[in-house]
């Protein structure tokens, strides 16, 4: 397998859906697999050692799931449920278990159910820069930029071999370490000019918090924050963005912060803080998100609920269109 194969075969990776809600658990398990063949050249596992891990990272970066037993056990879909053209499983005696297998955690861990990349992948994976772009594509088409660093480190990919980029081609470099096609493009290229929008039509302000530090002319630790996430079809348009400080974006994308239908912060009551400055993020809680200057765009409705059935953190006793706890199933 070449290094365009693997990318195009990654970036057709069908986006998992469970009703309308995203589910990111391939992109993750696949995160999980390469940071462990960057660790030790191999990504053989069985169910019973990646479930736990696995299914942690899915519920750290996807939407909310009702049920604690369902939380514990979400890895299962994935590895059942992950393209056969990347992935192999089998069980404890070395039966092939199909993509028709339940997706269940009891039923893989009785099996023995153990998975590993195809060869042909692991081999194109042995190339730094084909492992770097697998990694680069699958952040991009997935999840949103503040997410990065964090992902990469609960996967152990933030070693510098994974972050290495491919190098252009310069005289004398041998054809073969060349892509014969330009890899593919994770996602559409933000709009110029957008974030220059945002941030004025919110008087260069968090419009949580109300931060607007500077340095001589310029605005420092502001950013144009999505609400619907880039990667998911989220479009560069003012009712889909809003101003915040570096810290409330972070929080914003991690699903610690959120909106409500009229527009005010909700933090979730899984955040926990020791410190002052930490609990000072809870006295957001309530409070009127600031609205942008006259004639400019409010949130839109439509992508304030999707921030909030897909990114926020709920608690099951408050979850309002999060996963159902019967059903990590559907169209994958």
């Amino acid at each position: 397998m070449t290094r365009d194969e693997l990318l195009h075969a990654l970036a057709a990776l069908r986006r998992a859906r469970i009703g309308a809600v995203r589910a990111p658990h391939k992109p993750l398990l696949l995160l999980w697999l390469l940071g462990r063949f960057a660790a030790t050249g191999g990504s053989a596992v069985a169910y019973q050692e990646a479930e736990a891990p696995v299914s942690r990272l899915i519920n750290d970066y996807g939407p909310t799931v009702m049920s604690p037993r369902l939380a514990r056990q979400r890895a299962a879909l994935p590895f059942v449920q992950l393209d056969r053209a990347l992935w192999e499983l089998c069980d404890s005696e070395g039966r092939t278990v199909g993509p028709d297998a339940p997706e269940r955690g009891g039923w893989l861990r009785e099996r023995g159910a153990a998975g590993r990349l195809l060869p042909r992948v692991e081999q194109a994976l042995t190339d730094p820069v084909t492992l770097a772009s697998a990694v680069r594509l699958l952040l991009e088409q997935h999840f949103t930029p503040s997410l990065e660093a964090a992902i990469r480190a609960d996967t152990g990919l933030d070693a510098p071999a994974a972050k290495e980029e491919p190098e252009l081609c310069v005289p004398g470099t041998p054809a073969a370490s060349v892509p014969s096609s330009p890899p593919p493009s994770p996602s559409p290229a933000r709009r110029r000019g957008f974030a220059d929008e945002v941030l004025r039509a919110y008087g260069h302000a968090c419009a949580m918090c109300g931060y607007d530090g500077t340095l001589g002319r310029h605005p420092v630790g502001l950013r144009a924050a999505h609400i619907r996430w880039h990667s998911q079809d989220g479009p560069d348009t003012p009712e889909n963005a809003l101003a915040l400080c570096a810290q409330h974006h972070a929080l914003f994308d991690f699903g610690v912060l959120g909106l409500t239908e009229d527009l005010r912060v909700r933090v979730s009551a899984r955040y926990t803080a020791r410190s002052e400055a930490g609990r000072a993020v809870d006295a957001l809680h309530g409070r009127p998100l600031a609205p942008p200057r006259p004639g400019c765009a409010a949130p839109g409705p439509r992508h304030v609920a999707w921030h909030s059935r897909q990114v926020f953190k709920h608690t099951p006793e408050r979850v309002s269109g999060a996963v159902p706890a019967q059903a990590e199933g559907g169209d994958r």
